[in-house]
């Protein structure tokens, strides 16, 4: 039966020194090995000599949003102050978790922002793509912009549920009814397209 596996976090002691030798993951001070990482515990020993104390974290690290990055989000309320969403992506990274966004009134769009209407911008269920403004913590979430051309809402459904068109920075269309609903739609750069 294999040995049961041991996490440890950042600055916990594993051992003493006449125990095992440092390896990647690890520092020492005062004669004891430590966790420089949050991970697995590994010790590999050969021929005989001490054990090599490692700490090795996950396969894949999460990528984290971060200030400046553009980054996809999928709405999940609005209010007349700002659009709660959910970040999917960061750049093209799709994310393991998904990370919570605000988008503020007065970040919706660089020109005119007293007179932004968020149910005017936004709908939930919408795909937006944002710029990374602030960073979140535990409570509260990240913020985001739109205020460039490039930034805005990419998909959106009608009410009928048909992918609309854009047809103006603000307004786009349903092809099925022809009925108009204003976004705060992007101007979507050749990269960001599917091919």
């Amino acid at each position: 039966m294999a040995p049961p596996v041991r996490y440890c976090i950042p600055g916990e002691r594993l051992c003493n020194l006449e125990e095992g030798s440092p390896g990647s993951g690890t520092y020492t001070r005062h004669g004891y090995i430590f966790s420089s990482l949050a991970g697995c515990l590994t010790k590999n020993s050969e021929n005989g000599a001490l054990p090599v104390i490692s700490v090795m974290r996950e396969t894949e690290s999460q990528l984290l949003p971060d200030v400046g990055a553009i980054v996809t989000c999928k709405v999940s309320s609005i209010n007349s102050r700002f659009a709660k969403v959910h970040i999917l992506y960061v750049g093209s990274t799709p994310l393991k978790n998904s990370f919570r966004g605000t988008i503020r009134k007065e970040d919706v769009r660089a020109t005119e922002k007293d007179k932004v209407e968020i149910y005017k911008s936004f709908r939930p269920g919408d795909i937006v793509l944002a710029k990374v403004i602030s960073l979140g913590d535990a409570q509260s979430n990240y913020l985001l912009t739109t205020a460039e051309n490039e930034l805005g809402v990419v998909v959106a459904h009608s009410e009928s549920g048909v992918q609309m068109v854009p047809i103006s920075w603000c307004e786009m269309q349903c092809p099925k009814t022809h009925t108009k609903e204003f976004r705060k739609v992007a101007r979507v750069q050749p990269e960001f397209l599917q091919t």
